[in-house]
């Protein structure tokens, strides 16, 4: 009898092309995929259990039609004249040549002699399709640092692997230094005023950053030697009141350490896709009702925090209200309330109600009823020093 072929592993590429062919089924065959940007990067790696949006996005499906068509419609996103402000300030920014935000660059993060203006590189990083620019701004990264001169990439194309599958990012800049570091640049249009800006803008700009220095960093481990990638990011936003440019440097190797980890934690998309009924798909040209079976098929993780994040949140938020979840009043009391995760087992769990439920010795459970006694005798003695004042 002939011995048996010793079975082989499936070849990646062959892997990574039946993954895109399903997606694209998920997608809908003739229907163009979203691609993945920075800060909804970093909203899905806010909120790495949530299967859906890992799903969803891995997919490349338009979100905001998708919850349109389910009839919760967001209001996620910027408005048209705040983008027309930030492409005018950018400009700005990049006039010349780059010459002040090299300026900028030099000025808080240092790297070299002061920039010369007209004598810096600015490389051409054109190409056919985001593979194709990826690789351009590879070589433009790899000859910049080996140039030993100032270099601005405008808007170059960075990949990063996400749950199995590619996300192409577009920094606003990146800065080679001529001691060979490498700068992410953040332009924003919001003000800094007297040195500082909104603390909750800043924050969102440094996590979409780190993201960015994140891909960077895949990009410099493929070069010999590994050139530095700056944990200070450069933060560009208008002066006080007027359109000049300010600039302040960031220190971001918290939000790399978070999104480093999160994203380490997804949930692969292709074990997501694996578990789903056959037949299902997410085109938005389907039925409400069939979207609506399609998109409950796949488990969601809600969070009040997804209201500035994810398109889909009303959606969530109905489901997650009309369940009971107790996910819905934040990540905080999810987390106190260890194994009871709906409302009703929680109201059971404090004696609220007909019937008593849980453990005593739960942790969670003591300091419910603990909790529920303590509201009981102040509404009792309320009531009796109330009756005393009539």
């Amino acid at each position: 009898m002939p011995a048996q072929a010793p079975s082989r592993a499936p070849d990646p590429q062959r892997r990574r092309t039946a993954l895109r062919h399903r997606l694209a089924e998920l997608r809908g065959a003739d229907v163009p995929a979203q691609p993945l940007d920075a800060r909804a990067l970093a909203a899905l790696a806010a909120n790495p259990g949530c299967r859906r949006r890992a799903l969803l996005d891995g997919a490349g499906v338009d979100k905001t039609a998708l919850a349109l068509s389910l009839g919760s419609p967001s209001g996620f996103g910027q408005s048209q004249f705040a983008f027309m402000r930030g492409n005018a300030f950018e400009a700005r920014v990049k006039a010349d040549g780059g010459a002040e935000l090299l300026r900028l660059t030099h000025g808080r993060l240092g790297g070299g002699p002061e920039p010369v203006p007209g004598e810096s590189a600015l490389p051409d990083l054109s190409a056919a399709g985001p593979e194709g620019r990826a690789a351009r701004t590879a070589l433009a990264l790899r000859e910049a640092t080996e140039s030993g001169g100032w270099t601005l990439l405008d808007h170059p194309m960075l990949a990063l692997d996400v749950a199995g599958t590619l996300a192409f990012l577009e920094p606003d800049a990146v800065v080679v230094h001529p001691d060979g570091s490498w700068t992410v640049v953040e332009i924003k249009s919001f003000p800094m005023i007297d040195g500082s800006a909104d603390a909750a803008k800043v924050g969102a700009a440094a996590r979409q950053a780190a993201v960015y220095a994140l891909a960077l960093e895949r990009v410099a481990e493929r070069l010999d030697p590994v050139p530095p990638v700056r944990h200070h990011v450069l933060l560009v936003c208008p002066k006080d009141f007027s359109n000049l440019p300010t600039a302040s440097a960031i220190d971001v190797r918290r939000q790399l350490s978070v999104t480093r980890r999160q994203l380490a934690r997804l949930t692969r998309v292709e074990d997501i896709a694996a578990e789903l009924p056959e037949g299902v798909t997410f085109d938005v040209r389907r039925p409400a009702a069939e979207l609506t079976a399609a998109v409950e098929a796949v488990p969601a993780t809600y969070a009040p925090e997804c209201l500035s994040a994810c398109e889909l949140a009303f959606h969530c938020r109905t489901r997650a209200r009309e369940e009971g979840e107790v996910t819905s009043l934040g990540r905080a009391i999810r987390g106190e309330l260890g194994g009871l995760t709906t409302v009703s087992a929680v109201l059971a769990a404090a004696g609220v109600g007909s019937e008593e439920a849980g453990d005593p010795a739960d942790p969670a459970v003591a300091a419910l009823r603990r909790a529920a006694g303590l509201r009981a005798e102040a509404l009792a003695g309320g009531g009796a020093l109330g009756g005393a004042s009539c």
